[in-house]
């Protein structure tokens, strides 16, 4: 029961920082940032049909939370 309520707290902290960090962007300056539109993300239009992959968005998102969660792991483990 210990367990499940560390990993609780630790979801609510991770909410509220995330929710910190959007609320927070714009006002850092990092609203010019098109995370979702960066170079290597690919993107096809060809008549009806429409494909979106974001590569190098998800990659940095990736690289993000793995720091995050060895941040995590390193205070909390």
């Amino acid at each position: 029961m210990e367990q499940a309520g560390k990993i609780l707290v630790l979801l609510g902290l991770t909410l509220i920082v995330v929710g910190a960090v959007l609320w927070l962007w714009p006002r850092l300056g990092l609203g010019t940032i098109p995370l979702g539109r960066l170079p290597g993300d690919i993107y096809i239009d060809k008549g009806n049909t429409k494909f979106y992959f974001p590569l190098t968005s998800g990659i940095l998102l990736s690289i993000f939370l793995s720091g995050l969660s060895y941040l995590f792991r390193k205070f909390f483990g």
